[in-house]
């Protein structure tokens, strides 16, 4: 289960704000998680409150929001919607594609208590 390392990531990145900002406490995180990524929302929240306990977003809620996924065709030269990694333009039937958005997981805020 490799959402057990993305959370501690994303400990990592909350834990050096929340000191960078002299926050006391952490209440909310929100994370941008790509339709395309192999994330597990669910599987993540779980390790989140796992690694977060004793620390300083200990009870914290954590959201997510979902990017869609999108890729560039070269057929068609257009950017297009896509619904999994390596389904064929929606187009043109073509596989050459170059995904653009889908894949990337960032810390998009948080909420932090002084």
């Amino acid at each position: 289960m490799h959402e057990m390392s993305l959370a501690e990531g994303v400990l990592q990145i909350v834990e050096d704000t929340a000191k960078r900002e002299g926050a006391r406490r952490v209440s909310l995180v929100v994370l941008e998680i790509g339709k395309l990524s192999t994330v597990v929302p669910e599987a993540l929240s779980f390790c989140f409150e796992a690694v977060t306990r004793g620390s300083v977003a200990e009870g914290a809620r954590l959201e997510w929001v979902e990017l869609p996924g999108q890729a560039y065709c070269m057929q068609c030269e257009q950017a297009v919607p896509l619904e999994a990694v390596y389904d064929p333009c929606p187009q043109c039937g073509s596989g050459q594609l170059q995904l653009i958005q889908g894949n990337e997981m960032r810390v998009k805020e948080m909420q932090i208590e002084q």
